[in-house]
């Protein structure tokens, strides 16, 4: 089974082997707004506060999460420039500059495990493991023998660090006595307590089920991003798929059946059954007419400008 897009060339190694930390997304914004040059220019260690290690990390986590994209231009150090949902969360409206509210950062998590370019093991993580637990070994495999059928040419010790990042940036870090340690160390989406490392086993469990500081309105955003890909000629999908299917919501965000019903639910009743579920035929199915899926897509921003607009 494939499990990432055809035509895709992953990159690896930008983050420097560093997890994003609070503060570094708003930073590599707010530098790119004065500078879209800052990033290759002798100034970023003074401006972003940093070395030079980090400096590269920041450029590749702004990349990754979809705040910042590149600008048209020739070679390969193009300048950047803030994407619009980096206008509308941190610029223009700030609806959530430094990302204090869990919504957020469930928002940043569906954008890094949608871009298979720049993080294409955070995409296999929450589209491959359908078990509960799994170990860095099992994770390792999967992804070399990925790489090995796309013709993606790495080695062992790049994935090695892909998957210990991975780790990093969904576990808390500990000390080697089991201590949490400082906590402005952690990557905030370690927060979403999506994955859980268990030492006495030696082993990772995702935490499938309700998300209460999942918002609907972020789990719609991603809902109809994943649509938009998957339902080019059909107007029915099985809930099945929205739940398993690679690239899913239900995989991204590790929900259960009745969770990931209770957001369709909220969202039929949102579109007064432009978008319907249906049980009649014992395969239970989304129906969609025939301009709803475009029709949400113009509404993307609008869905989570309602959102942080009533918080």
């Amino acid at each position: 089974m494939i499990l990432f897009e055809e035509g895709v060339k992953p990159s690896f190694g930008g983050h420097e082997k560093f997890a994003f930390r609070n503060g570094w997304l708003k930073k590599g914004v707010d530098a790119v707004v004065e500078n879209g040059e800052i990033f290759t220019s002798d100034e970023a260690l003074v401006t972003l506060g940093v070395g030079k290690n980090m400096v590269r990390s920041i450029r590749h986590w702004c990349l990754a999460t979809g705040l910042l994209i590149e600008a048209e231009g020739k070679g390969n150090a193009k300048a950047l420039k803030p994407s619009p949902l980096a206008e509308w969360l941190m610029l223009k409206d700030q609806w959530d500059p430094y990302l204090e509210d869990l919504g957020s950062l469930w928002l940043i998590h569906w954008q890094l495990i949608s871009n298979q370019k720049r993080t294409l093991v955070w995409s296999l993580a929450f589209s491959a493991f359908f078990d509960d637990e799994f170990s860095k070994k099992q994770l390792f495999n999967l992804v070399s023998k990925q790489l090995l059928q796309n013709g993606v040419k790495t080695t062992p010790g790049m994935v090695e660090r892909e998957i210990d990042c991975l780790l990093r940036t969904y576990t808390p870090t500990s000390s080697k006595s089991g201590k949490a340690v400082e906590e402005s160390l952690d990557c905030p989406l370690a927060d979403l307590d999506l994955i859980r490392f268990i030492p006495d086993e030696n082993l990772y469990r995702f935490n499938i089920g309700s998300k209460p500081s999942l918002p609907g309105a972020v789990f719609k955003y991603a809902l109809i991003q994943y649509l938009s890909n998957v339902l080019k000629n059909r107007k029915t999908i099985a809930i099945e798929e929205i739940l398993y299917q690679i690239g899913s919501p239900g995989q991204a965000f590790k929900l259960d059946e009745n969770s990931l019903f209770e957001y369709l639910e909220e969202i039929e009743n949102q579109t007064e059954g432009a978008l319907k579920i249906d049980e009649t035929t014992g395969l239970r199915q989304i129906y969609l007419n025939e301009d709803i899926i475009e029709q949400l897509s113009q509404q993307t921003y609008d869905i989570l400008g309602n959102y942080y607009g009533n918080n």
